[in-house]
């Protein structure tokens, strides 16, 4: 599990724990009230190989849900391409590698579950988010071609794309009145998402096993993203 030590990462975390799963939690702050913690950089390549050679060596792994991401609000015209990069690599790049190191145990193993966490962005067009927007479409291209890479292999993989969820990243626009009572208005049931919600549509897939969801993408959004 990478991001696993705060918001949507930690609450998916504590429901596959209370599945019964034994969850790595990785994050750069090497943090987890639940699941073994792992510190790791995700965006570092050789880092994040590391770390999943690490996890290996514990035993076979079945489940990968890809979930570390961050998000940087800036005007494309003042946008760097240091700073869109950043974000690519870190949203989109980091689950191809954690994917690909971790596929030759699924494949030896007879098959898996990868689980990538997008956002509904992916098909939106957001001013100031351009970095972030591109790369959570590039999660649900990861998602589709994986899919069908690897489908033989019994490997699943499936994009779960939430719309706003109230996590500490969120809290400070969430919590500007105005902000709140449009974002309120937009979403037709009327709220933005908790993270235990999502993480029970994670664990809800988990325990399906995912295999006719492959290679589709989630929304779990309150109806926001189809609202006219």
């Amino acid at each position: 599990m990478t991001g696993g030590s705060r918001g949507i990462g930690a609450a998916v975390v504590q429901d596959l724990t209370s599945r019964g799963y034994e969850v790595f939690a990785l994050s750069r702050s090497g943090n987890s009230n639940v699941g073994t913690a792992v510190a790791c950089d995700v965006s570092n390549e050789l880092e994040l190989m590391q770390a999943c050679a690490s996890i290996l060596s514990h035993g076979p792994v079945s489940l990968l849900v890809n979930n570390a991401g961050a998000y940087s609000a800036r005007r494309s015209a003042e946008l760097s391409a240091e700073e869109y990069n950043r974000i690519i690599n870190l949203n989109a790049t980091s689950m191809m590698v954690a994917s690909r190191e971790l596929y030759p145990c699924m494949r030896d193993q007879g098959g898996g579950l990868i689980i990538n966490m997008g956002s509904f962005f992916d098909r939106l067009g957001v001013a100031g988010s351009v970095a972030y927007c591109a790369s959570k479409a590039a999660v649900g291209a990861l998602t589709r071609c994986l899919a069908v890479e690897w489908a033989l292999d019994n490997i699943y993989v499936i994009n779960v794309a939430p719309g706003y969820v109230e996590t500490d990243l969120s809290s400070a626009y969430l919590e500007d009145d105005e902000n709140r009572k449009w974002l309120n208005a937009r979403i037709p049931i009327g709220r933005p998402a908790q993270p235990s919600e999502v993480a029970t549509v994670v664990g809800q897939i988990v325990e399906s096993g995912g295999a006719l969801l492959t290679g589709q993408t989630v929304y779990m959004d309150g109806a926001h993203s189809i609202n006219q």
